[in-house]
């Protein structure tokens, strides 16, 4: 699924057709009136988290790339589009295997921008005060969550946590003052990395903990598993983050427990204690 710098670089592509006059419409969406949309003018192209947003004047077309959306300018792919927009002078806007919504025209009523990791908006004290009012959520859920990060997806989750060294299982509550804030200060300056590094066609590179076998800094394999309510992947190490738990131990067992991966398993390394506020 595309993340937000992602959604960020198609909104910086799609810059040229901003004041154009769309002359033709089409596609296989249903939720779409293509007829409507011939004569309109794109007032404005914004991006919120994982969404496009194509801004009429009296409406607005939301896209989502879902997990496997792509997008393509003056080119089809050989593939009926969900969403295609023409414009006077024959350039073409094609969306595929997306989610298209229409929206009332008002994005201000609808979206908060502070929660945006890529917004001129952003507001990390929102986000904190967002985070800290749910102490029982596993962190492996808060990266994840589109109200206090909007934008943010796998990649984030596992890189960020590996950063900060801290356990994917930790409890938002259980960590430290200090670590909350920095998991909030990581996420937004991990988004401009992640912006940076795609724009360079080189953001694989710069991976230490997302699909990686190998923890860089203990060398031992990385344990991989579907955590938290989200069910993501995680790829994490237990030596060096953190397991910060409050109440019972919140490691799964059974089916669910993570597994090494590599091909050597790890001595085990002691469970770290609980820490406290």
């Amino acid at each position: 699924m595309p993340e937000g710098p992602s959604i960020v670089i198609l909104r910086e592509e799609a810059a040229r057709f901003a004041g154009r006059t769309i002359v033709r419409a089409g596609g296989n969406s249903k939720a779409v009136d293509y007829a409507a949309l011939a004569g309109q003018p794109i007032v404005a192209l914004r991006s919120w988290g994982k969404h496009f947003l194509i801004q009429l004047p009296d409406r607005v077309l939301r896209i989502h790339l879902l997990m496997f959306g792509s997008y393509r300018i003056n080119e089809r792919k050989d593939a009926e589009p969900r969403l295609s927009l023409v414009f006077e002078d024959g350039e073409e806007f094609n969306f595929y295997t997306c989610s298209v919504k229409t929206l009332p025209p008002d994005l201000d009523a609808q979206y908060d921008w502070s929660a945006d990791v890529m917004s001129d908006q952003w507001s990390a004290r929102v986000a904190l005060k967002k985070l800290r009012a749910r102490p029982e959520m596993l962190v492996c859920d808060a990266t994840l969550d589109q109200e206090i990060f909007s934008g943010a997806g796998n990649i984030f989750k596992n890189e960020v946590l590996f950063r900060i060294r801290v356990h994917p299982l930790s409890a938002v509550g259980a960590l430290p003052a200090a670590k909350q804030r920095e998991l909030v200060e990581q996420m937004r300056v991990y988004a401009f990395d992640f912006l940076r590094w795609k724009k360079a066609f080189v953001l694989k590179q710069h991976w230490l903990a997302h699909t990686k076998r190998l923890c860089p800094r203990c060398e031992i394999p990385f344990l991989k598993a579907h955590l938290g309510k989200t069910h993501r992947r995680s790829f994490y190490c237990e030596r060096c983050q953190k397991l910060y738990a409050s109440g019972a131990d919140a490691r799964p067992t059974g089916p669910g427990r993570p597994a090494a991966s590599g091909r050597t398993k790890a001595r085990a390394p002691a469970r770290p204690a609980a820490e406290s506020r």
